[in-house]
């Protein structure tokens, strides 16, 4: 069954929610890190490398049937946890749908407050190239 952004946002706020501190938080961030899919080695070029993040992040989507299918991977593994969080969210959803969400569970499950500045920018940078994926699918595509 295909889950809409906002069940997904819902789903990671209710697992959040079982964590009374941060330290929790961070060590499941870095465990999401952990199993984030394997990124194709060729994808990991100046193209595909997100500005504004202190860490190297490298993010590329692929549409497929109508859906974006997000990949990343970055040298520092909250990050990884972090944009492992970014794929499950909008990898798999329409263009459209990308690009008109509103990512409210970053702030909801702490991780906006919680981020040193440099990391929530990066965070923020994050959600930019891939909505703007997104709305250049669009244009391109209708």
């Amino acid at each position: 069954m295909e889950y809409t952004i906002n069940e997904i946002q819902d789903q990671i706020i209710e697992e959040f929610s079982v964590f009374d501190d941060w330290m929790d938080k961070y060590e499941y961030l870095i465990e999401l890190g952990r199993d984030l899919e394997t990124y194709d080695p060729k994808y990991k070029t100046d193209k595909y490398l997100i500005e504004g993040c202190q860490s190297r992040v490298w993010v590329y989507g692929i549409v497929e049937n109508g859906v974006i299918r997000y990949f990343a991977d970055s040298d520092a593994i909250i990050t990884k946890g972090m944009i492992s969080l970014l794929i499950r969210t909008l990898s798999g959803q329409k263009p459209v749908d990308i690009a008109d969400a509103e990512l409210y569970f970053i702030e909801t499950i702490g991780l906006k407050d919680n981020l040193s500045l440099t990391r929530s920018n990066g965070l923020a940078s994050m959600v930019k190239q891939m909505k703007i994926m997104a709305a250049e699918n669009l244009a391109c595509n209708g």
